[in-house]
Order: C-alpha cells, then structure tokens, then sequence
C-alpha cells in the first residue's frame, strides 16, 4: 500500500520496515539491518525480485523464515 498509495518507493519501504521500525522501538543498535554483531532475523521470498512484493500482495510469497539465526518456519 506504500508503494501504490503513498507513492513511496520500494527501497524506502524496506528501510520504514526494517531499520526505521527497530529505531522506532529503541532497537537499531541490534535489530533492523544485516551487519555483524546484530540479531539474525529475516525472510526468504519467492519473487524473482524484492520489489515484487509491493505490488502483488495477499499471497505468502515467504520461503524461509530465521528468527535469531535459526529457520523457525519453511514452505
């Protein structure tokens, strides 16, 4: 909905999702992007490219699933 009704762009979505939303809650200094020394949380899609997933939404499009650096969930 950010894409097509905000006209935000796919890239600032990630980053509202992602390293925005850990600092919105304290949490950037180990949540919110891939770098050493932070939690390993993150998900696998099935699209042939990220920005896929804002424009074809209502299906799971998850194949994996890391919560701290262990699968929790597969399709």
């Amino acid at each position: 909905m950010a894409c097509t009704q905000m006209k935000m762009l796919p890239a600032e979505v990630v980053t509202a999702l992602t390293l925005n939303a850990a600092a919105a809650v304290g949490r950037a200094d180990r949540l919110g992007s891939l770098e050493v020394g932070k939690q390993a949380d993150l998900v696998v899609w099935d699209v042939p490219d990220y920005r896929h997933l804002f424009y074809h939404f209502g299906v799971s499009h998850a194949r994996h699933v890391v919560k701290r650096g262990r699968v929790v969930y597969t399709a």
